[in-house]
């Protein structure tokens, strides 16, 4: 079992438009209402693909019972933990004629001490049955930013890998643990470290402790950096156009599915990136076309001794 945890859940909006005007009254077909937060997409993804899975999560208010109504209706196994304030909400917005997706998220609720420590415990009595574990997101207001580290050490307490997508101090609080992958895209690599470019924040990450650094890139796809090993590069191969709101999630289940499995650098490279790609495709964050292996062909693999063109 792969166990997930988003300490800032959300029910998410996503909205088509054929084109957006700044300003402007958009008449919109239906859109799509569903649990959200990275950890969730990625447990999604993992229960899409027959891959056993449990999300863990916070939740408040009405509209923290509409996320745990969803997940229920959805099939997703999960454990939930309480929380006073009102959980989040956000809102996708997809311009159909460009491609681009413009996202508002609310910050999220925020949660005293004991409601943290409830939360990590919850994710300690999830870990006693899982074989990865996975922290993913951004923290609400009063989480510290420690927390991703502190998952590090519960799952390294039971001898189980763990593996962090977030972004700022607690990409780093989380590399410095000794997280077995990190997973940033490039502007939060350089955010977060302050290098002067992605792959100098991705050396940076592992020289605090991180094992490994699995780099997202948008069009340019996925590297894959270990200290003292050469870089893959695994390129999607397509022309990608839709929604990248989930490409993200769909790399970090690719990853979790590739490093349970077994599987070696190439593979979870290859995987990663062609997972990720075929999400772009989907109108919304936690889904995959049917096949996201058929996407496997298409994805060029390339080897780097040296820093990355």
């Amino acid at each position: 079992m792969i166990l997930t945890l988003t300490p800032n859940p959300a029910w998410d909006i996503t909205l088509h438009t054929s084109s957006v005007t700044p300003g402007g009254s958009h008449r919109v077909p239906p859109g799509t209402a569903r649990a959200g937060g990275k950890g969730i997409n990625v447990a999604r993804v993992l229960h899409d693909r027959r891959t056993d899975a449990v999300a863990t999560l916070p939740v408040g208010g009405a509209t923290g019972d509409l996320i745990t109504a969803d997940l229920s209706r959805s099939g997703l196994n999960f454990t939930a933990s309480g929380i006073a304030g009102e959980s989040r909400r956000t809102v996708a917005v997809v311009d159909d004629s460009t491609g681009q997706t413009t996202i508002f998220n609310e910050s999220g609720p925020p949660m005293e001490p004991g409601e943290v420590d409830n939360l990590l415990a919850c994710a300690a009595d999830a870990a006693a049955n899982a074989h990865l574990v996975v922290g993913s997101g951004s923290l609400p207001p009063g989480c510290p930013d420690d927390f991703y580290a502190h998952l590090v050490q519960i799952a390294h307490d039971r001898h189980l890998p763990c593996l962090i997508d977030a972004s700022g101090s607690a990409l780093l609080r989380a590399a410095e643990a000794g997280a077995d992958l990190v997973k940033p895209n490039a502007a939060e690599a350089v955010a977060a470290t302050g290098a002067a470019d992605p792959f100098a924040g991705a050396s940076d990450l592992l020289a605090r402790g991180a094992a490994r650094v699995l780099l997202s890139d948008g069009e340019r796809g996925m590297f894959d950096l270990v200290a003292g090993e050469p870089t893959l590069h695994g390129t999607p191969g397509r022309v990608l156009s839709g929604n990248a709101t989930g490409a993200g999630d769909a790399a970090v289940a690719a990853a979790a599915t590739a490093l349970t499995s077994g599987d070696d650098r190439d593979a979870l490279v290859i995987r990663a990136t062609a997972w990720s790609a075929a999400a772009v495709t989907m109108p919304a964050a936690g889904d995959l076309p049917d096949d996201p292996d058929a996407w496997i062909d298409s994805v060029r693999l390339t080897t780097h001794h040296g820093r990355p063109d």
